[in-house]
């Protein structure tokens, strides 16, 4: 094993980007501006120029250099092939090849959720396992599947896409997949937002503190809770009962020893996570019931730890 790798976590407005040592220590981060233009085709480029300005400032030899792990935001196959992402301008390119010639390195690429859950198993929330589904819980919900240590990618990059588990029947609303119904709808910050607007309006007489807030988000409903509001402590155990629920389902196919929640509806802590316990027991199959459910650990950092975890595992 060679000494350093690099982590590069690709989003629509920064590239950020990890400089470590293979036994898991941090050197140093950074970002560049990801430059979407013609098609994104100056990304990968510029991950290539930062890579060498980055070698040459630390005195680091190539041939010390493990290689490049990354994250790109949509569906990555086996070989690299990533099959579109929108909010970078690519339509189906093999990243892993393209940045290969350009920096004459090994490179890993994976999808940005799956690699963040790998970051989370290799240093973060799971680490000491080696079966573990991450699920971040932010403007959507989106998830990473990690089996034996190794990231599964499903057949064409879609595995994990655990915010689009079909979850209520009956929903008039769409969700941006184009589908009705799928467990973003509500258990994603927005969701959880809009499912707490809802129940306002359905019960006009319930006394809550949420009512008179210049402005309802997840964030203040979980701080109502935290103060005894009873209107936020039901909402939040709704959203714990989809959650659970969720996950019981998630467990009856991949059956981790973990799950790892992040993403901003995480930072509530234990008041979210007490509520999703109570009711992963009542769902889950009798061999499951013991899986633990922690937090995530890493923050923005799990998408840069997770492409060296990647390119270690």
């Amino acid at each position: 094993m060679k000494k350093y790798a690099f982590g590069a976590d690709v989003g629509g407005t920064t590239v950020k980007m990890g400089l470590f040592e293979t036994t898991g220590k941090l050197l140093d981060t950074w970002e560049i501006p990801t430059v979407t233009a013609n098609g994104g085709e100056a990304i990968l480029p510029d991950i290539s120029k930062t890579i060498s300005a980055k070698l040459k400032e630390k005195g680091i030899s190539k041939k010390d250099v493990e290689g490049i792990g990354m994250g790109v935001p949509g569906p990555v196959g086996s070989d690299g092939t990533v099959f579109k992402c929108v909010n970078l301008g690519w339509g189906v390119i093999n990243a892993t090849r393209i940045l290969q010639d350009l920096t004459k390195l090994k490179v890993i690429t994976g999808n940005d959720a799956n690699v963040a859950a790998m970051g989370e198993m290799w240093q973060g929330g799971g680490k000491g396992f080696k079966d573990v589904v991450m699920v971040t819980l932010g403007t959507g919900v989106g998830g990473g599947v990690i089996v034996d240590g190794k990231i599964i990618p499903g057949f064409n990059g879609a595995a994990g896409e655990i915010g689009h588990i079909p979850t209520k029947e009956g929903e008039t609303e769409t969700c941006g997949c184009g589908k009705k119904g799928c467990l973003e709808q509500y258990a994603s910050a927005n969701g959880f937002t809009r499912i707490t607007r809802d129940y306002l309006k359905e019960h006009p007489k319930a006394k809550t503190v949420l009512r008179d807030l210049p402005e309802l988000n997840s964030k203040v409903i979980f701080d109502a809770a935290k103060e005894g509001d009873e209107v936020a402590l039901h909402m939040v155990d709704e959203v714990g009962r989809i959650l659970g629920r969720a996950l019981a389902t998630i467990s009856c196919v991949i059956n981790p020893e973990v799950f790892v929640l992040g993403g901003g509806m995480s930072k509530s802590g234990k008041i979210l996570t007490d509520s999703i316990k109570k009711y992963y027991k009542e769902y889950a199959f009798h061999a499951s019931r013991k899986t633990k459910i922690k937090l995530a650990k890493l923050g923005n950092l799990a998408g840069i730890y997770g492409g060296v975890g990647m390119l270690l595992s």
